[in-house]
């Protein structure tokens, strides 16, 4: 029977001893487009890049062990494994997403729904306003469940969904990002799809872009690779190599980054400029018994709204000395946004604020800094 190991030793133990030519530690980089093929009309593991490649194959290989699935593919981007899921569906059918989903998600769901290629139905997900008897009315194909969500950082019950989309036959894809594996397994809680931006914490070093699709069972494992072949988005060698190298630091990173972040929700919570602040560690957020439950840990991620408005998150950007004002999160560095005009800036303002995404909300992405020199820098901006 095959041990299993804790999650650092996973990360560490990723790759190692598959040189068998020279016996290298560090698994080698192929930076090659194709492979020799041994014998006519017979297929190898290994003949063209695009189809498979070892670099991508060591890191798929271990996120997968993370996340207890069987196996999965490495992609170009973030939104290109977003791309491949709806790619296994059949025509027309029907998704279920969140209402205060991802920007990008949104968008590609609701431009496809627009050229009738799917049905996008978004509601409201979080454990206070989930209503389970719409899984049984509108019969979903897919589930798609953002989980904590950005940027409010709603937390969704991803076991009861798993359960009741079992009744209707339904794929539950749970978007990971925000956690990663390090802080959540949505595989074990039941869904059959777990996606990542890997350009996000498992890189950790804001010098990647990638995604990744992992699956836990043959059938769906199979339509992944395929189509992910087929449209030709798998992720290069060297990123997958590049990536790897960021995911042996994962669990320590996530430690840290979680320090960072409930360091300044705390300073947050106690200041007289902040509305309101949203943090699933928070004993007043309304899923934070949920996420002591399904997480193993609160994460980096904290958004805040501030009382002065979108006044007040300008003077905010422009008083800031230390965290840049940018688009991603999970790297190394502190990073400031405005989803209101970034990640949710094609939602209409009816929209935004339906899902609670004011002008004044800015969404803090925790870095690896002195926390000291983080609270500080925030505590002068606010001034």
């Amino acid at each position: 029977m095959k041990k299993k190991y804790s999650k650092e030793t996973i990360t560490s133990k990723a790759g190692v001893g598959s040189d068998s030519r020279h016996g290298a530690i560090v698994p080698p980089l192929y930076l090659t487009t194709n492979f020799i093929q041994d014998e006519i009309g017979e297929e190898q593991l290994y003949e063209y890049t695009r189809q498979a490649n070892p670099s991508r194959d060591h890191l798929i290989s271990a996120l997968a062990e993370l996340e207890g699935g069987i196996g999965g593919e490495i992609l170009s981007s973030g939104m290109a494994a977003v791309s491949l899921i709806t790619n296994i569906l059949e025509l027309n059918s029907k998704v279920l997403l969140p209402h205060d989903c991802y920007g990008g998600t949104f968008r590609l769901f609701s431009s496809l729904a627009d050229k009738g290629i799917l049905e996008a139905h978004f509601i409201d997900q979080s454990t206070k306003s989930f209503k389970e008897n719409v899984i049984s009315e509108i019969k979903p194909n897919l589930i798609w469940i953002e989980s904590p969500s950005n940027p409010l950082l709603q937390v969704v019950d991803i076991e009861k969904i798993c359960k009741k989309a079992k009744e209707v036959n339904a794929l539950v894809a749970v978007d990971n990002t925000f956690l990663s594996p390090s802080l959540q397994n949505p595989l074990r809680l039941g869904s059959d799809i777990v996606m990542h931006s890997t350009t996000k914490y498992i890189n950790g070093h804001s010098d990647v872009i990638g995604g990744a699709v992992i699956a836990n069972n043959k059938q769906v494992l199979e339509k992944i690779k395929f189509w992910a072949n087929n449209l030709g988005i798998t992720g290069a060698p060297f990123d997958s190599y590049l990536t790897l190298r960021g995911l042996r630091t994962l669990s320590i990173r996530m430690k840290k980054h979680e320090q960072n972040a409930i360091a300044l929700v705390e300073f947050l919570s106690n200041n007289s400029k902040v509305k309101s602040v949203f943090y699933p560690g928070l004993i007043t957020h309304p899923s934070h018994n949920l996420a002591k439950k399904q997480q193993n840990g609160f994460g980096g991620m904290l958004s805040f709204e501030l009382k002065e408005g979108l006044h007040g998150v300008k003077n905010f950007i422009n008083q800031m000395e230390l965290l840049p004002f940018a688009g991603s999160l999970g790297g190394f560095e502190s990073l400031i946004g405005h989803p209101y005009t970034q990640s949710h800036g094609a939602h209409t303002p009816e929209q935004k604020e339906e899902i609670g995404i004011s002008e004044g909300l800015i969404r803090i992405s925790a870095g690896l800094e002195d926390t000291e020199d983080l609270i500080e820098a925030v505590k002068k901006a606010l001034t």
